[in-house]
């Protein structure tokens, strides 16, 4: 099972078996250890081990791997080896490998398991979200920004591309199921040109009639919203729920704790409540591009 996931989602595994490994061992001051405790007198830091726990990082050493798994306790053979091997193949390049120069801190490890996701859940405020957009308005956003954040042309045609790719997993033989949810702004803001808008519309009408897709609008109007755009990975019982924001600074913030996973979902859920129902979107496109 775990040779036919991605890199990125064969870390997290290996992380989420440690850090369950780690809290449940036997030990003389009772059950579990902290990871300050677990790394005492080992080669790797506290840090790397919170970073190997939560999918971010793998061992270097072999060695050091298994001198974690004997304290904690682990004697089955089996089990020694398959995590080993899960260690040794997360750490071989995958598709994504080229492409994580291009992203900014903590991008990776989300794009990664986008394809490990059952459903989705995705709002923007001021931009069509990037598995809806077309190659064309992908680009004129790059465009749009190139002068302010000094990109360059293969930053942008390398970029355009990866998030041609990532909406792959809304063609494959199990599509991920995508609730989006759209702030009016993000259709009035002109990307590119009427023509690029034109294109952009026509492919959401597109999209809204997939069975696999929901697109909502949230127009202008009181309500709730949130100011930020944020995305819930829902993985079913293979991992936790994860959810991912962006910061002003560029970086991206990931989190999988029930706390951080439920107030994104609240919000998810109280902009749904607000925003026009999908069967109405496609009248709401035909609007706007009546207004071009």
């Amino acid at each position: 099972m775990a040779a036919k996931r991605g890199r990125t989602a064969q870390r997290l595994e290996l992380g989420l078996q440690l850090r369950q490994l780690r809290e449940n061992c036997d030990t003389d001051h009772g059950i579990g250890l902290t990871r300050r405790q677990a790394v005492q007198g080992l080669r790797i830091s506290e840090a790397s081990l919170q970073r190997i726990e939560t999918g971010s990082l793998n061992f270097r050493y072999v060695g050091d791997l298994r001198k974690l798994l004997a304290r904690y306790g682990v004697t089955d053979e089996e089990v020694i080896d398959s995590l080993i091997n899960l260690n040794r193949e997360s750490n071989q390049q995958d598709w994504l490998t080229q492409y994580r120069g291009l992203m900014p801190a903590g991008m990776p490890g989300f794009v990664g398991l986008e394809p490990e996701a059952q459903a989705m859940k995705a709002y923007h405020p001021t931009l069509v979200y990037g598995l809806l957009q077309t190659e064309r308005y992908a680009r004129a956003v790059h465009e749009v920004q190139k002068p302010i954040e000094e990109y360059t042309t293969e930053f942008i045609r390398n970029n355009v591309e990866l998030r041609m790719k990532r909406q792959e997993v809304l063609t494959r033989e199990n599509p991920v199921k995508l609730h989006v949810i759209l702030g009016e702004a993000a259709l009035r803001y002109p990307i590119g040109g009427v023509d690029v808008m034109r294109e952009q519309f026509a492919r959401l009408e597109e999209l809204s009639k997939w069975d696999q897709v929901t697109i909502q609008v949230l127009p202008f109007r009181p309500s709730y919203r949130s100011i930020n755009d944020f995305a819930l990975l829902d993985f079913g019982n293979e991992f936790p729920p994860r959810v991912q924001t962006d910061s002003a600074w560029g970086s991206v913030s990931t989190s999988d704790k029930p706390r951080e996973v439920d107030r994104f979902t609240r919000r998810f859920d109280a902009m749904a409540a607000s925003a026009l129902p999908p069967e109405d979107t496609p009248e709401f496109l035909h609007q706007l591009q009546r207004e071009l």
